[in-house]
């Protein structure tokens, strides 16, 4: 009797490298990916505008890469002794204004600077329903906790996802002919839509990004939504808020992703390197015997071995953790 119900997720070739580049950018499961990523040391970057959850966000942040369009001054606003961009998420806010925009603008730069060179584009759609402010009609990325009745929401519309995708695809191979793309939505459940609006958001989405990756090379789908919604379909694998997935869910995505989108010397060398970290969070009762000396002399010597093996890796942090 099977009571887990498992789907092949096709290869995505060719597969990510240790030395490849990457940029996460959409969601806050974007976010936890990216993060894990990082962990086992790919050279990633995270949403350089923030948290973006709806298609026409994630474009407009896109397309300032490109540009290297800076944001000006007077696209900032003051709200809650804040200075905010309605690009942008909370965490660029400043009581400072020339901060907030510095910051802003440091982050577009750096952005524009990876998008050129990076070999992988992760991009995660959350939610099809965007936001309007009602003075201006401007798209909204956050709300910053301003009132809902000081916007309205609408539904974006499937053909015009895939118009505005299939150009900014365009634009992104035109400045790096490398660059490959890996479209994912985000399993987390956006319950504050409705569930039947949820449900019709995800089927838009879903169906916006089948339409591109049919259309563009280099352009491939990873079934992050299925493998919760269809894999692990049980509460068990959700937080208490019954929206977003558990730890052990992100893991067991991110696993299905290793092996459908890792080439085989990045799965071998990945085990090493998850040996390693798993290693740093050893917590011995006396660090004064030989065996733990000897423990941390073993771990000190594989990384200064994989560091000059592989010298794009960055283990500067587990080799001073080990030096101790």
């Amino acid at each position: 009797m099977n009571f887990h119900l498992t789907f092949s997720i096709p290869s995505i070739e060719p597969g990510i490298n240790y030395s490849d580049k990457l940029m996460f950018i959409g969601s806050c499961f974007a976010e936890n990916i990216g993060e894990t990523m990082q962990l086992y040391k790919f050279n990633t970057v995270i949403n350089p505008h923030g948290v973006l959850y709806n298609p026409a966000s994630i474009a407009v942040a896109l397309n300032r890469y490109i540009d290297n369009k800076l944001l000006q001054e007077h696209e900032l606003f003051y709200s809650n002794e804040c200075w905010n961009s309605w690009e942008h998420h909370s965490r660029f806010s400043d009581t400072d204004k020339e901060l907030c925009l510095a910051t802003i603008n440091k982050s577009i730069s750096s952005a524009h600077d990876l998008i050129k060179q990076a070999d992988w584009l992760f991009i995660t759609f959350g939610s099809a329903y965007a936001y309007k402010l009602n003075t201006t009609g401007e798209l909204v990325g956050n709300c910053h906790k301003i009132p809902q009745k000081e916007f309205t929401r609408f539904l974006l519309n499937i053909n015009t996802i895939v118009e505005d995708y299939t150009h900014l695809l365009q634009q992104l191979k035109a400045i790096n002919y490398k660059l490959k793309i890996i479209f994912t939505v985000s399993p987390v459940r956006y319950i504050r839509d409705g569930i039947i609006e949820n449900t019709l958001s995800k089927a838009r989405l879903i169906e916006a990004v089948h339409q591109l990756i049919q259309k563009q090379e280099d352009t491939f789908y990873f079934p992050a939504y299925e493998l919760m919604m269809d894999d692990l379909r049980d509460y068990r694998f959700y937080k208490n808020d019954l929206v977003h997935p558990t730890e052990q869910a992100i893991s067991y995505i991110f696993e299905n992703l290793m092996d459908s989108a890792f080439s085989s010397d990045t799965k071998q060398l990945f085990e090493k390197i998850k040996d390693l970290i798993t290693a740093t969070k050893h917590r011995p009762f006396h660090t004064n015997t030989e065996a733990y000396k000897k423990f941390k002399d073993t771990c000190l010597m594989r990384c200064r071995e994989l560091q000059k093996a592989y010298s794009f890796l960055d283990l500067k942090d587990e080799i001073v953790h080990f030096e101790k």
